[in-house]
Order: structure tokens, then C-alpha cells, then sequence
């Protein structure tokens, strides 16, 4: 058994396994090993609407950025810290806080912005998406058998 220290291996990055870390991504700088944590979410399927929520812990309202291009919303976020800081009463022993980015996309159709409502509280970001009909169309590149 190997130590560790707040939940991760000291020796990870001595033996880690770079076959893994090839497909499955590396060390990333944001979170380093708990990114893949990062924008932890919860749809919920109204009526008339989805409800969204996104943890995104740690991040001020004018870090996060809502695009909606294509039919696909993106929610986006960034960090910077600033690593010139040093503690008056001492050395950092381990920091685990950098500075990066994040983001992800839904599907949400023919929707217009000012349809989608969000709401930025806690370190949970809510949105309200409209549900959209979706229109049968027909396949115009489909050639009909006589």
C-alpha cells in the first residue's frame, strides 16, 4: 500500500500508468486528477421546460459564459489564479488550485436566447430551457422507389 496524502497517491506521478493516462487524459492543470468532477450536472424533465443544474464550485458569476449557436447551448468557464502570491506566514507545502477552463454543450434545438433563463446561486448554475417540437422532415436526399 502506498501513502497518500489528501486522497491522491504520493507516487502517482512516479508509477503512473502512461498507457491509461494516453486514453484516457492526463493531468489536467484546473482540478488536476478531480476534473473529471467539474460540471457535475442534473437534468429535469418538465411540462414545458428542462431544468438544469450545474455544479460549478468555486467559480464567480462573471467566470461563467452561456452561448447558444446552432441549436447547441455551451456553458463555459475560467479560472485564473495568481501564482505570484505568496503567505505572509509561510511557504505553500502543496497547492492545488491553477488557473484553465472548462466547458460543455447541450442539445437543446431551435431555441432563442432570450427563451433560456439562468440563474447563478451558491455555486449551482440554473437554467430553464424551453422543450422545442420537434418537426418530422422529410430526408431531401432520399430517392423514392417506384
Amino acid at each position: 500500500m502506498l501513502p497518500s496524502l489528501f486522497g491522491e497517491n504520493l507516487f502517482d506521478d512516479f508509477f503512473g500508468d502512461s498507457i491509461h493516462k494516453n486514453f484516457f487524459g492526463g493531468h489536467d492543470p484546473l482540478y488536476g486528477k478531480h476534473a473529471k468532477n467539474l460540471m457535475k450536472t442534473d437534468v429535469r424533465e418538465l411540462d414545458h421546460s428542462y431544468e438544469v443544474d450545474i455544479d460549478l464550485p468555486g467559480f464567480q458569476k462573471d467566470e461563467v459564459n452561456l452561448e447558444l449557436r446552432d441549436g447547441y447551448l455551451t456553458v463555459s468557464a475560467s479560472k485564473g489564479l495568481n501564482k505570484e502570491q505568496k503567505d505572509e506566514e509561510g511557504r505553500y507545502i502543496r497547492q492545488e488550485r491553477y488557473s484553465g477552463a472548462c466547458s460543455r454543450s447541450f442539445y437543446v434545438g431551435d431555441v432563442k436566447p432570450e427563451e433560456v433563463h439562468a440563474k447563478y446561486e451558491d455555486g449551482i448554475l440554473k437554467l430553464s430551457v424551453p422543450k422545442v417540437e420537434e418537426q418530422a422532415v422529410d430526408n431531401p436526399n432520399r430517392i423514392a422507389i417506384e
